[in-house]
């Protein structure tokens, strides 16, 4: 009878704190998801564990942004100058970036009017932002 009622805390007790995490988990999604839709800026990691894309949400401007210990290795360069909708029609969280199985490309979506575009980070020559219609 002892090891039954130490066997019934036990369980209680784990399921009264795995309960917990779960709230607490669900929680922080939650307020995660209410960032990004108030955000101008997002950065998305790249499979490259230095090399980040900066996107402006708003209108879809769009920088290549590289970390790393050594000063000379830092830089922020831009993919794509361009706005993709007019100043009015700007939106926070409009333009969100996918990651594809290519390391160098990410598909950018209009998350208002579903416009797409390949998006290609790299080496200068390589950079580039092309409408898919």
């Amino acid at each position: 009878m002892k090891k039954i009622k130490i066997l019934l805390i036990l369980v209680l007790t784990t399921t009264n704190l795995v309960a917990q995490a779960q709230v607490k988990k669900d929680a922080n999604t939650f307020e995660n998801k209410q960032e990004y839709t108030t955000s101008a800026y997002r950065l998305f990691p790249t499979q490259n564990m230095y090399t980040f894309i900066k996107l402006d949400t708003r209108n879809g401007q769009m920088w290549q942004v590289q970390w790393h210990t050594e000063s000379k290795s830092r830089f922020e360069t831009s993919l794509s100058y361009i706005y993709l909708v007019n100043k009015d029609e700007e939106k926070f969280g409009r333009f969100f970036l996918y990651p594809t199985t290519n390391i160098y490309n990410f598909i950018l979506l209009d998350q208002v009017d579903g416009r797409t575009w390949q998006v290609q980070w790299g080496k200068e020559e390589d950079r580039a932002v092309i409408r898919i219609y």
